[in-house]
């Protein structure tokens, strides 16, 4: 009984020890991989919680980042529209609010668009370019939609809360798809 006790305590180490080196491995391919992203430090933040999904896969990494660019603007979505509903806007704010709504809309659908089209690439090496090269326009496209609901808040006029609270989301959605781009950008590239 002893002896079964000792290899079966053996036997689960050897386990947990693989399982950590597996992990470790697939950390520092994240980390590695998010070194050439546009925020690194965020790139590894917001990717490393599905390390073991990833592992070391680079289309995989690419999908993740894709996931969590489009979980960001859906919550951003939310989160404007539910300043929508607050009482007491100032107009400008009201309209500056509506328009981030729609330009916020747009990035999801885009982003949407996204993950299924890199869904659809397989190997030929024209089916992965024209598939990955429509991810890349509306992953960008994304971007620039979070630029311009920024925009809408301009100038002194909407100054207070609203505005910082909004723009501060925006600055994250934009950094998570920024890094996103990065690397589909860099996944591109190696599969050229």
């Amino acid at each position: 009984m002893a002896k079964s006790l000792s290899l079966l305590l053996l036997l689960l180490s050897i386990l947990t020890i693989s399982a950590s080196a597996f992990n470790g491995g697939a950390s520092s391919f994240i980390k590695s991989k998010c070194s050439a992203a546009t925020y690194p430090d965020l790139c590894v933040q917001s990717l490393s919680s599905f390390s073991s999904t990833i592992q070391r896969n680079p289309r995989q990494l690419v999908q993740t980042a894709l996931a969590v660019s489009l979980s960001h603007a859906q919550s951003t979505r939310s989160f404007v529209w539910k300043l929508t509903k607050f009482s007491g806007l100032k107009p400008r704010e009201r309209a500056a609010l509506k328009d981030c709504m729609e330009e916020v809309g747009d990035t999801v659908d885009r982003l949407n668009k996204s993950v299924e089209e890199l869904k659809r690439v397989s190997g030929s090496k024209k089916d992965f370019q024209w598939h990955i090269s429509n991810v890349e326009t509306w992953v960008s496209a994304a971007m620039t939609d979070e630029n311009t609901c920024s925009d809408g808040f301009a100038g002194s006029a909407l100054n207070g809360r609203i505005k910082s609270s909004v723009r501060g989301r925006i600055v994250d959605v934009t950094r998570v798809i920024s890094n996103a781009l990065s690397l589909i950008n860099k996944y591109a590239e190696n599969q050229s």
